[in-house]
């Protein structure tokens, strides 16, 4: 895997809760011109030297469009790494204004369904299959039956991760750490939530992969948030505030890689000059002026509009 990853949450589906998302898609939401724009992404992407491309069942057409994009660019292990989730069916139905795009189901049927699903898109491509949006409260961690079939698929060679959410993500990264199955774990971390670094350390100790998700904040981090702290340091260095907030994430010894969730190529080209931002001490005390309690960080986001 690279430093910096795209995940395709954005790219396959004309819904999601990223600011201005609406605005980046034009109106063009039919099917065609979303692959249009994920193949044009993913173009870039692997131009700009990304390696690693995460998907998920609930993405819309998310998985479609990447494998059609590698097949079209003869691309595969060990070219690049693909990673996918289960746990959520995408309900929208191509609808923006659905009244439910997903529906979570953490359950032994869900998994055995999905991977076939997964499998019948992606092949051979797959090779870090995750656990979407794990929590504590959805008990997958304590399923035996789920647990017993994700290690099936780890000794078949399957890499398993999972990815957690919610101001529970340090709770639910421990108890994964005490189940010991897991080769990877996908978290929120970003200047405004804090909270979950000091367990992905832990994580990292223990040698698993940290893949870091929603570095921007869903957009607040860029310059859609409108955050004078953020645009400060971005003026002094002379980059985007996006670049800015990715390159924090990328100073955590611990954050192995972390994921863009570009919806065009100029976002994506933005996000990509975060390798070569270098932090100031005092760039990394004014970023961590804006950090925000994770309760109210969650309640921010839960509240955020799909487009």
């Amino acid at each position: 895997m690279t430093r910096l990853g795209l995940g395709l949450a954005a790219l396959g589906r004309p819904g999601y809760i990223n600011l201005g998302h609406g605005e980046d898609l034009g109106g063009r939401t039919d099917e065609e011109s979303m692959r249009h724009r994920s193949h044009a992404v993913l173009d870039a992407a692997y131009a700009g030297g990304v390696r690693y491309f995460d998907v998920a069942r609930s993405y819309g057409r998310a998985e479609q469009f990447l494998a059609e994009w590698l097949t079209r660019n003869h691309l595969g292990p060990p070219d690049v790494t693909v990673g996918s989730k289960w746990g959520y069916t995408y309900t929208a139905g191509w609808r923006v204004d659905a009244p439910v795009h997903e529906v979570k189901e953490l359950s032994l049927a869900t998994l055995r369904r999905q991977l076939v699903e997964t499998r019948t898109v992606l092949g051979s491509n797959l090779a870090l299959y995750q656990i979407h949006s794990a929590t504590i409260e959805s008990g997958v961690l304590d399923d035996r039956a789920v647990l017993d079939e994700l290690g099936r698929l780890r000794a078949g060679g399957l890499s398993i991760g999972l990815s957690v959410t919610g101001p529970g993500q340090a709770r639910t990264i421990e108890r994964a750490l005490e189940a010991g199955c897991f080769d990877a774990v996908q978290a929120t971390w970003n200047v405004l939530e804090t909270s979950a670094g000091p367990v992905l350390a832990e994580a990292h100790r223990a040698g698993l992969r940290v893949i870091v998700k929603e570095a921007l904040a869903n957009g607040r981090l860029t310059l859609r948030g409108h955050l004078p702290a953020l645009a400060k340091v971005a003026g002094h260095l002379g980059c985007a505030p996006d670049a800015v907030a990715l390159a924090a994430v990328l100073a955590q010894p611990w954050a192995d890689t972390v994921l863009s969730g570009a919806t065009t190529v100029p976002e994506l080209s933005s996000n990509l000059g975060a390798t070569s931002v270098g932090l100031t001490d005092d760039d990394v005390d004014q970023l961590a002026s804006l950090r925000e309690e994770s309760l109210a960080y969650w309640s921010i986001r839960g509240a955020l509009p799909w487009n």
